[in-house]
């Protein structure tokens, strides 16, 4: 190189057939963080703690961030929470849906910011994001509900998000090994 700056590489428009197979890819995506969210509400995970999940659509979260994009990855949350709140009962403007958003909001957008780290595996990356998860329900649940103190409940959020965020990412990261084929034709 001669002290020259090197101009980035200006990606290729996608063609028709590999924005078919994106769209397509997005839409089962959608459909299966669904289907678990749906399989484990039927779950009983709680172990007496009101609130925790196991957060199965977070698997294909974290899957989303590696395979597509970043953008792609909020849509597909926001699409997530959306229709869980429509199909679910909990209503476009409850308060369930706008802490899945919250908690949403702030797992995917650290998920996306650790996932830029080649060192980090997906499992920790899940492991930040359940984290995540949980401190943006909280800070919403602080923000909404009146005399509420959930600082005391944060340490216990902040253990069962890692465990699970280790669940998910451990279930992600299976599924990219074996998915490497379809990486090259979404992104």
């Amino acid at each position: 190189m001669n002290g020259r700056k090197r101009k980035p590489e200006r990606k290729k428009p996608m063609t028709g057939r590999e924005k078919t197979v994106r769209l397509t890819l997005c839409g089962l995506l959608t459909a299966i963080m669904l289907i678990l969210g749906f399989v484990e509400s039927l779950i009983p995970f709680s172990f007496g703690v009101p609130g925790i999940k196991l957060g199965l659509s977070n698997s294909v979260l974290i899957f989303a961030v590696y395979m597509l994009d970043i953008p792609a990855a909020f849509l597909l949350m926001t699409v997530k929470v959306t229709l869980s709140a429509m199909m679910f009962g909990a209503g476009l403007f409850s308060m369930p849906m706008w802490f899945a958003l919250a908690g949403g909001t702030v797992s995917t957008a650290l998920m996306a910011l650790l996932s830029r780290d080649r060192d980090l595996v997906p499992t920790v990356v899940s492991m930040a994001g359940g984290v995540g998860h949980n401190v943006g329900q909280v800070i919403v649940c602080m923000l909404t509900v009146t005399g509420v103190n959930m600082m005391f409940y944060m340490g216990i959020l902040m253990l069962v998000g890692m465990l699970t965020g280790g669940l998910t990412g451990l279930i992600a990261e299976r599924v990219l090994r074996h998915m490497k084929v379809i990486r090259r034709s979404v992104r």
